[in-house]
């Protein structure tokens, strides 16, 4: 008995600070409307749970919208369910809506590597699986050459030839359910949120100051 509380105990534990697991389907969605303009732009990233890419993302000037999602898979109309086991090729992905007046794709792809540890396959602590892998995609051969050259650079000056992120080209994105959207803003007591999702935008905006819009620099 006491092996089985220990383990329930344990199990509970890593639920709390993970971000699968959690669920709050009747909680409505608080987000507002978003409408692109004819410059918006969209770029994709997948850097571990999408609560704290999307977070990380709004925080940067030029950008207008980031909406959690699914992406790198083959698998139609996954759900978090479905990629949670790792079986449908999918990883957690965010969508990031940018103005290309105010911020480059370059600077996203800055960003994206500045943000979390690329050399880690398949994840980002405390977060492990095929659904948490490290992917930059690309829709158009100039983007697919920046980040490539980024990662170039990166070997060679910072991660010693190391770097596990994929390259791959955007086939399809699927947003995710409603209850994810803004996820760390609307849920800032929530225990993985407190653990790692602040923590990890506060590392963020510590790094890049420059690049935060001016209400999101404190």
């Amino acid at each position: 008995m006491k092996i089985f509380k220990s383990v329930f105990i344990v199990s509970c534990a890593v639920l709390l600070i993970s971000c699968f697991g959690f669920s709050n389907k009747k909680e409505s969605n608080t987000k507002a409307t978003y409408i692109p303009t004819a410059k918006t732009e969209i770029a994709y990233f997948a850097s571990g749970c999408f609560w704290c890419v999307e977070a990380i993302f709004e925080s940067v000037n030029g950008v207008e919208e980031a909406v959690s999602g699914y992406a790198g898979g083959n698998t139609p109309n996954p759900t978090y369910e479905k990629i949670g086991t790792g079986k449908t090729g999918h990883a957690e992905a965010v969508a990031v809506y940018y103005n290309p007046e105010k911020v480059s794709f370059k600077t996203l792809v800055t960003v994206f590597f500045g943000s979390h540890n690329p050399t880690t396959k398949n994840g980002q602590h405390p977060d492990y699986g095929s659904q948490y892998r490290s992917i930059a995609f690309y829709k158009t051969a100039a983007e697919k050459k920046i980040i490539e050259n980024e990662i170039t650079k990166l070997n060679k000056e910072v991660y010693d030839g190391k770097i596990v992120t994929e390259v791959a080209e955007l086939k399809k994105f699927y947003k995710a359910e409603d209850y994810h959207q803004d996820f760390e803003r609307r849920n800032p007591n929530q225990g993985y949120v407190k653990a790692v999702s602040i923590p990890r935008l506060n590392r963020f905006k510590k790094k890049f100051p420059e690049l935060l819009k001016e209400g999101k620099r404190h």
